[in-house]
């Protein structure tokens, strides 16, 4: 059975003040796929999710995402759920944890609208499937890590999305909370029947909950499904890799050496 490709790149570069940031980028990603993408810092992989969501142009070659320009995704305001690296400048903003997850909905309704009752039912409805509702008149500040990340997520959720974005997601979570973070992305795609496309610097962890891998620095210098190669992750990163595979038993997969 052919797959749907929801988004579709070709021979796609980004120059910021002429420094190339990505450079001849093809890449099909599948509906229904979790997809991981690794690469070290400054390898654009922000920059690629900007692409994608229509906040960032690219300087040559073009992107579809379900069939359509990201900018003309962008004028609808849904469709794309997407959560930054740094969903909330400031921690100690007096906004209720509700209030964040309605913010999700201000794509859709209209930055001076008020929300109505069906947005308002759509962020508790996210709030419950995030295990947060009991959370929803907390000041968001007031919140752990993790429970925080959730609660981004229910936002990103508030626009309805078929395709979901997440930038880092992982980061300052310890490994049980990421572990659990990872079965709820798991969870909600299979129940949303979502596409996902996750940026990642855990090499061991993605591998072992997404379908496809994209290595990227600047080029794509892999897009298959897991396991990588040793070979390929150190083309990737340019430099040898360590990496640690998250299981039952954790163990390190390093370069082979003489005695």
């Amino acid at each position: 059975m052919t797959e749907t490709v929801v988004i579709k790149i070709r021979h796609l570069d980004v120059n910021y003040n002429r420094v190339p940031i990505l450079e001849d980028i093809t890449l099909d990603i599948q509906e229904g796929h979790f997809v991981g993408v690794l690469g070290p810092n400054g390898a654009g992989k922000s920059t690629l999710l900007k692409v994608i969501l229509g906040l960032v142009k690219p300087s040559a070659g073009g992107i579809l995402v379900f069939g359509e320009t990201p900018w003309q995704l962008r004028r609808q305001g849904r469709r794309v759920g997407y959560l930054p690296q740094r969903p909330l400048s400031n921690p100690h903003f007096p906004v209720s944890v509700l209030e964040v997850v309605l913010m999700g909905r201000y794509g859709v309704m209209g930055m001076l609208s008020r929300p109505s009752r069906r947005d308002r039912q759509i962020a508790w409805d996210n709030l419950a499937r995030l295990g947060m509702a009991h959370l929803a008149h907390r000041p968001i500040g007031e919140l752990s890590g993790g429970e925080q990340q959730r609660v981004f997520i229910a936002r990103a959720l508030s626009v309805e999305p078929r395709l979901l974005l997440l930038d880092e997601p992982m980061v300052s979570l310890d490994a049980c909370l990421q572990d659990e973070l990872y079965e709820l992305i798991q969870r909600l795609k299979e129940e949303l029947q979502l596409t996902v496309i996750m940026v990642s610097h855990d090499i061991g962890a993605v591998v072992t909950h997404v379908d496809d891998i994209v290595c990227l620095n600047r080029r794509v210098h892999v897009h298959q499904p897991p396991p990588i190669g040793r070979l390929a992750l150190e083309s990737t990163f340019g430099c040898s890799v360590e990496y640690l595979f998250h299981g039952e038993i954790p163990h390190r997969v390093v370069r082979s050496h003489d005695m």
